[in-house]
């Protein structure tokens, strides 16, 4: 037993948008440290299906909550079942969230609303939820999944980028916040990833993806991981990444877009 699986035994994280890529390779770091595990998606066979895994080859406890994050009323729905069952969660991971592609004047507009309650809504209720919990009492850690999409405005993505944008800046100023209270909050902002993501916001043909190698979700997980555990505020898993996030800031903004709009392009 390694010294993080000692100090984490009994310990509890719930991560949302658990069913796949980022967050399960993540649900399955935390069960290897010997956390118990509540796991958030919509697809109960899932869920099903890794809490069986995960239990039988890790030896710990693990809840699953079938819940859609676009519904207002899951973060409290979540939070209130949890306190009911006298649970207590020592880490939150939100790591739910989706994108879509197109001209945001052609857009639908139903599925954009709903991506920015799962995306910033949803988080940032749950967040608060936790959170009171984690500061009462004096310890606990929070990691918000954002995006390399959060340091620039992105042409095609717009909505997307933004609530990107905004999961990065209230990570770092909660992250302020807190120092001294014992809760550290932390932003993972990966790049490109090979998960289910490209093809559910229907980008597959983008640029941002067949132009370059994608980062797989098990190696996101495990740089994430890493650097939560340090209490770092912002992981950006690989050099290419840091270096292109760095860049930006350094860029004309009119020509940081227009980059963002030719990278975002179908090929």
């Amino acid at each position: 037993m390694n010294e993080t699986e000692h100090l984490s035994r009994g310990k509890t994280a719930l991560i949302t948008g658990a069913s796949g890529g980022i967050g399960y390779e993540l649900a399955k770091l935390f069960a290897h440290d010997g956390y118990n595990l509540i796991l958030v998606a919509r697809s109960a066979e899932k869920l099903l299906q890794i809490a069986e895994e995960f239990t039988a080859k890790f030896g710990i406890k693990v809840e699953i909550i079938v819940k859609d994050l676009a519904i207002p009323t899951a973060p409290t729905e979540i939070f209130t079942k949890l306190q009911q069952a006298g649970i207590k969660v020592d880490v939150l991971v939100n790591n739910a969230g989706f994108g879509s592609y197109g001209f945001f004047h052609e857009t639908d507009l139903t599925n954009e609303l709903e991506m920015l309650q799962v995306n910033v809504v949803g988080l940032t209720h749950l967040t608060k939820l936790f959170l009171q919990d984690m500061v009462q009492q004096g310890s606990g850690k929070i990691l918000n999944v954002s995006s390399g999409a959060a340091f620039q405005p992105g042409p095609l993505m717009a909505v997307y980028f933004a609530t990107k944008a905004y999961v990065l800046s209230f990570s770092e100023a909660i992250a302020n916040e807190l120092e001294g209270t014992g809760v550290t909050v932390t932003a993972l902002c990966p790049g490109p990833t090979v998960s289910g993501f490209q093809k559910k916001a229907a980008m597959e043909e983008s640029k941002l993806v067949t132009s370059q190698k994608s980062m797989d979700a098990e190696t996101v997980a495990k740089i994430g991981y890493r650097g939560f555990m340090s209490n770092q505020r912002v992981v950006i898993p690989g050099i290419k990444n840091k270096l292109l996030a760095e860049a930006v800031r350094f860029t004309p903004r009119n020509l940081v877009v227009k980059i963002s709009r030719s990278i975002n392009s179908k090929s």
